[in-house]
């Protein structure tokens, strides 16, 4: 049900309000796409400047919009035990078929282990759908062991994870030490040829908001056993991931995304948009891409 390419969606805002027209068509032409599903409320979602009445509506409007083919995964996590298991309810009435929880990380001395393994069977237990461990060291200063991640895989209710450390070797261990039936996404379209080779099963990339037909067809390639077209393809995408990712940041994945026929929208305070010579090397990048824009 969830495996594949899933882009974390943007969420496309003007002067500061959500715009769901913009939101909705980016969604109707993905839906054309091999894309498995989207991801709600990720980081690249800005889910961190959301009110929660924000976070509900916008999973409402992307099951809206998005192909009842398509599964849908949103972003829940917080540090307060309570509202996660809040969110992850509302969610899944909102349709949602799984939840991606965030490592808690403000206390982050205290978060070993032990903190969070018990922090995510509680989100577990409670949640009516299932749960997909988010975890993202470069924003959150936490990297879950993967020891701790093949116990929390024991869980009935906790499906898999999004790992992205951009760590193959944290990765393979993660996969050697978790049942097969586990679920391993990589975080960004760098280690999409890597991780799946490893035994990942799909990955929850920015890079996939701008270019979907690539990404999946480098997953394609390498479930067909065509590895040379999949490390062509990832040696071709690497600039572009790199400029959505950390080059340009959320303001460089949304010019991106202008650029490539989508709506990207402007980001919400605090972050800033690109200056003029920024966006003319994005522009320069976007360009460069496989058979130009996508």
């Amino acid at each position: 049900m969830f495996e594949g390419i899933y882009p974390p969606l943007p969420t496309p805002f003007t002067d500061e309000k959500i715009n769901f027209e913009m939101l909705e068509r980016n969604i109707i032409k993905l839906n054309k796409t091999g894309l498995r599903g989207y991801v709600a409320l990720g980081s690249n979602g800005e889910s961190a400047f959301l009110t929660r009445e924000e976070k509900l509506e916008i999973i409402k409007e992307v099951k809206n919009a998005a192909d009842p083919n398509k599964t849908i995964i949103a972003g829940t996590g917080s540090d307060s035990v309570k509202e996660t298991m809040y969110l992850n309810e509302e969610a899944a009435k909102a349709g949602a078929d799984a939840v991606l929880v965030l490592t808690p990380s403000y206390y982050k001395n205290q978060m070993n282990n032990r903190a969070l393994i018990k922090y995510f069977n509680q989100i577990a237990d409670s949640s009516p759908i299932p749960v997909f461990i988010y975890n993202v060291p470069k924003f959150t200063g936490i990297d879950i062991a993967p020891a701790a991640v093949a116990e929390l895989a024991s869980h009935g209710n906790i499906t898999g994870i999004k790992d992205s450390t951009e760590n193959i070797v944290h990765i393979i261990e993660i996969i050697s030490l978790s049942p097969k039936d586990f679920i391993l996404f990589t975080g960004t379209g760098s280690m999409l040829y890597s991780s799946l080779t490893a035994g990942a099963k799909g990955g929850i990339a920015a890079l996939a908001n701008v270019a979907p037909n690539e990404c999946v067809n480098l997953y394609s390639s390498i479930l067909n056993g065509n590895l040379n077209e999949a490390l062509r393809m990832q040696k071709l995408l690497l600039e572009c991931n790199k400029a959505v990712t950390s080059g340009f940041g959320v303001a460089g994945l949304k010019q991106a995304m202008d650029f490539a026929g989508y709506e990207g929208g402007c980001v919400r305070m605090p972050l800033n948009e690109l200056n003029s010579e920024e966006i003319k090397e994005i522009k320069r990048i976007i360009d460069r891409l496989p058979g130009g824009n996508v």
